[in-house]
């Protein structure tokens, strides 16, 4: 399996699980500053020009969350649960999806991604209606973990993986993570983990690569 990743939040939460689960992966960096990802040969194998995306023999396979799921699947991990507890995975990757992750997200490029690319100084007033919207979602969170050790109880699963990727860049990217004690306790849980700390690769260190994974 050979996955192409990029630093950057979603091939985050890829290369964790991949981490992890201990999988014999292959790694591609995606240099986004180059525009790497726009250039014929990537764009053959993707060509929504995003990170990440694995290639598995002789398919290829785009958007992180499915990719986690596949690593999951190829494991016969737990990570992935062979039960009724699949739609509630499915239900959690969603919620972020759709939810969560778009104003987590916001706040990360405003802060992180932005000065990276040369784009300028976050916006104040985006990030401030971002952190609102956070706010409200993580309050809803933070209800459903209480006398919950994870998302779906006892047990582990890629919806965590994938709920909680923007939180390690919470000091830096302005997220308001101190404010919601439940899910600072589950997010400190999966910073017991070796490969959520540091799921990226080691590679030669660029001053941008830099940037991006200590921000």
């Amino acid at each position: 399996m050979k996955l192409y990743y990029a630093e950057t939040l979603a091939p985050r939460k890829t290369c964790a699980v991949a981490k992890y689960l201990g999988l014999p992966i292959e790694y591609a960096f995606v240099d986004l500053k180059k525009g790497e990802h726009k250039k014929p040969d990537y764009l053959a194998i993707n060509p929504n020009g995003k990170v990440p995306c694995l290639v598995d023999g002789g398919k290829s396979l785009w958007e992180a969350d499915a990719i986690i799921c596949h690593f999951a699947q190829r494991a016969e991990s737990d990570l992935w649960p062979r039960d009724g507890r699949q739609i509630d995975v499915m239900r959690w990757l969603s919620w972020n999806s759709h939810h969560l992750y778009p104003h987590a997200g916001s706040l990360y490029f405003e802060s992180i991604i932005k000065p990276v690319l040369g784009l300028g100084e976050p916006d104040p007033a985006k990030v401030a209606e971002e952190q609102g919207s956070f706010r409200k979602l993580a309050a809803l969170l933070d209800q459903h973990l209480k006398g919950r050790k994870w998302l779906l109880g006892d047990g582990l699963t890629i919806a965590d993986f994938s709920v909680a990727v923007s939180l390690p860049y919470a000091k830096s990217a302005a997220i308001p993570l101190d404010e919601f004690p439940e899910v600072r306790r589950w997010h400190d849980q999966l910073n017991a983990f070796e490969a959520w700390r540091n799921p990226f690769p080691v590679r030669p260190v660029t001053p941008s690569a830099n940037a991006a994974r200590n921000a």
